[in-house]
């Protein structure tokens, strides 16, 4: 097996300074590392337990099957934050029937995010006997 010490997701975006202020000042990640120079420069955030990089240009559109998956504490007050920057809520937060409460946005790109929270009781969290 291949020893992974660190992982993240990249992207390529269409206007890297629309997603840099998107990620950066909207979504208020913090910068990891920054590299390279001009528009295209890349922009390495922290994403809990692992990173997401933006970097370069892409003429195409953001895959459908490809999404972002964000665990915030809670839900709502993320949804109020995000709404107060501007940023388009997809659909507002809603307890899922798996017990998972949901928001789902989009990137300037289309990018899919959804903003989970976990619930103190689902099994995520706390499973009894193990």
């Amino acid at each position: 097996m291949v020893h992974v010490l660190s992982s993240r997701t990249l992207i390529h975006p269409a206007d890297p300074e629309r997603s840099r202020a998107f990620y950066g000042e909207q979504l208020g990640l913090a910068v990891y590392r920054e590299f390279g120079e001009g528009p295209e420069r890349g922009t390495v955030y922290f994403l809990g337990g692992g990173f997401l990089e933006v970097s370069g240009r892409s003429g195409t559109p953001a895959p459908p099957a490809v999404q972002l998956w964000l665990q915030v504490a809670d839900v709502a007050a993320a949804h109020d934050e995000l709404a107060a920057k501007g940023v388009e809520i997809v659909r507002p937060p809603v307890k899922e029937p798996w017990g998972l409460v949901e928001m789902w946005i989009a990137d300037p790109d289309g990018w899919k995010i959804v903003i989970v929270e976990v619930p103190e009781d689902h099994p995520i969290r706390y499973r009894p006997g193990i």
